[in-house]
């Protein structure tokens, strides 16, 4: 749960680091910079929620569901890889980090699929990577077969990887996985794509970057965690373009991944900077339906669900015999 405490740390932290940070970044251009401007919207205590109409291919088939992006920032502990609560660690071993939480929810048959990964980035320079590079990436999957949990923790040169599946030759797994401090995770695109995750790429730009493969992807794919080579770009010219949520001008930026899916993103030229839709070459599309800014931790009693419509969804109906 969020605290205006933490909102207040958060700024503090982000400020005692940021000489060193704005130091390392001067020579980097490939690297964000999270000054004032964006603390004035991303550290007032709030998180940016957004609802998309979701498909998505499984088991040869696309199939219709519904995802959420919540984006908001957080104290996050050095020592423990976890939201730091107000007063419980010192100051040395807090930094403040961009939190992505995506959850895909979509039906196979008679069995729904339950997909959630949460992503956080460092906002300041950490184990030897530029601000804007990924921390931690956490994945569940939750479907009628099995549950499967993975997680990343990014080290200085390297990633520790650890996974729990119900899934034969899956099961128990810790290794560690070379990664280069310029990598960018495969689970950071939405991030990367509302230019929050380093390298920044231009209008007009592209980049070849190493990818981590991402976690969702080598779940559904039953792949191992892997390196990939990426080219990033950015169109020079803006796109119209028009979803549930209405009409906007929009910068497109591509992912593709070398032996691999292109990804597509559209990105709102104005602030906030929201990604309107996204698409992948192998069938995965999702469409924003409206989004919110909301102290959504705080709307779990009941009546909480009628905040659902500022995101374009509905509550869900009374399950029935």
């Amino acid at each position: 749960m969020w605290h205006r405490r933490s909102s207040i740390l958060l700024v503090v932290i982000a400020l005692a680091l940021g000489i060193r940070g704005e130091a390392e970044q001067a020579v980097d251009d490939r690297a964000p910079t999270f000054g004032k401007a964006f603390w004035d919207r991303w550290g007032d205590g709030r998180g940016e929620l957004a609802g998309y109409d979701l498909t998505i291919p499984r088991y040869g088939s696309p199939r219709k569901g519904v995802a959420v992006t919540i984006f908001v920032t957080e104290t996050f502990s050095e020592s423990r890889r976890v939201k730091s609560d107000p007063g419980r660690r010192p100051a040395s071993d807090e930094f403040p980090v961009m939190k992505l939480n995506l959850v895909q929810d979509f039906a196979t048959g008679i069995y729904d699929y339950n997909l959630m990964t949460s992503t956080f980035l460092a906002l300041v320079p950490r184990h030897g990577r530029p601000a804007g590079s990924a921390t931690k990436v956490s994945f569940s999957s939750q479907e009628w077969c099995g549950n499967v949990y993975r997680q990343l923790l990014f080290d200085s040169g390297a990633a520790r990887h650890t996974m729990h599946s119900y899934f034969d030759g899956e099961a128990d797994r810790v290794e560690r996985i070379d990664v280069p401090a310029r990598a960018l995770d495969g689970d950071a695109l939405l991030l990367w794509a509302r230019g929050f995750a380093a390298p920044l790429v231009a209008r007009g730009e592209a980049r070849e970057v190493t990818l981590v493969r991402s976690l969702k992807t080598a779940r559904l794919r039953h792949q191992p965690i892997a390196l990939e080579s990426a080219r990033l770009a950015c169109q020079r010219e803006l796109r119209a373009v028009t979803v549930p949520a209405g009409r906007f001008m929009a910068e497109v930026r591509t992912v593709a991944i070398r032996g691999g899916p292109t990804w597509t993103f559209a990105v709102e030229a104005a602030e906030p900077h929201r990604v309107l839709e996204w698409s992948s070459s192998e069938g995965e599309s999702a469409r924003l339906l409206a989004s919110e800014r909301l102290v959504y931790w705080e709307l779990n009693r009941p009546g909480g669900e009628s905040a659902l419509a500022k995101l374009g969804l509905k509550p869900r109906p009374p399950r029935t015999p």
